[in-house]
């Protein structure tokens, strides 16, 4: 008699234990052990199964959405209540299809509205050639104002999260040629580690980092830096 072979699951009773101990724990190294030993790997696979169940594959860059999905899985981890009676998998697995099915309208906008662009491209991008000379200087040259920002920045009346979110950023600034990894959810653990602040003081404190960078951005492209 032909046995049935028996399919792996990769979101088990263990994973949605590890969840709810990640949700009600402070210790920031216990959080980080399960999300590296169980969350992420399952949220990863989650997120590959989504993809392909619903057809999301079809979607231009769907390499860098998948990890900008899995990043933005990080920052909502906290929100998760196991009070409340819902199992991880369903909570995460419906949010992850939302999430795609906004990304799926957005894309069709901007199809849209992008219709006609063929017929008014005459560039032919085959004869533009980069100048490596400039574009290397030019890079360094903004990571020493950047760098130079967040020193200043440090300087400003903080509060101690967002002075402890600041020095994990020039931590990481300081040693960006050592980093092996260089994606948003990488960062984001990083950040976590070095700082030992939660996900919500982080994604609170990188909101009000992101305004000063935008702003750093916008005079370095105007040519005011």
């Amino acid at each position: 008699m032909k046995k049935t072979r028996k399919k792996r699951l990769y979101f088990t009773q263990e994973h949605e234990d590890a969840i709810v101990e990640y949700c009600r724990t402070e210790d920031i190294r216990t959080k980080t052990v399960l999300y590296e030993t169980l969350i992420g790997p399952a949220f990863d696979e989650m997120v590959k199964k989504i993809i392909y169940t619903y057809k999301f594959n079809t979607l231009p860059n769907i390499d860098s959405l998948e990890d900008e999905c899995k990043f933005w899985l990080v920052t909502i981890l906290y929100k998760f209540d196991p009070d409340k009676g819902h199992k991880a998998f369903s909570y995460f697995s419906v949010i992850t299809k939302n999430w795609f099915i906004h990304k799926v309208k957005k894309n069709s906008k901007r199809l849209r509205a992008e219709v006609y662009l063929d017929d008014l491209r005459v560039v032919d991008q085959n004869l533009i050639t980069k100048n490596t000379y400039v574009e290397d200087r030019a890079n360094r040259e903004f990571w020493k104002i950047l760098n130079d920002a967040v020193n200043n920045w440090s300087n400003e009346d903080l509060k101690e999260q967002e002075q402890r979110l600041l020095s994990a950023i020039r931590v990481l600034l300081d040693n960006k040629d050592k980093i092996e990894i260089f994606n948003k959810k990488a960062i984001y653990l990083y950040i976590r580690e070095i700082s030992g602040l939660n996900s919500k003081q982080i994604t609170a404190g990188l909101q009000k980092i992101r305004v000063k960078y935008r702003d750093l951005r916008r005079d370095w492209n105007e040519g005011k830096l």
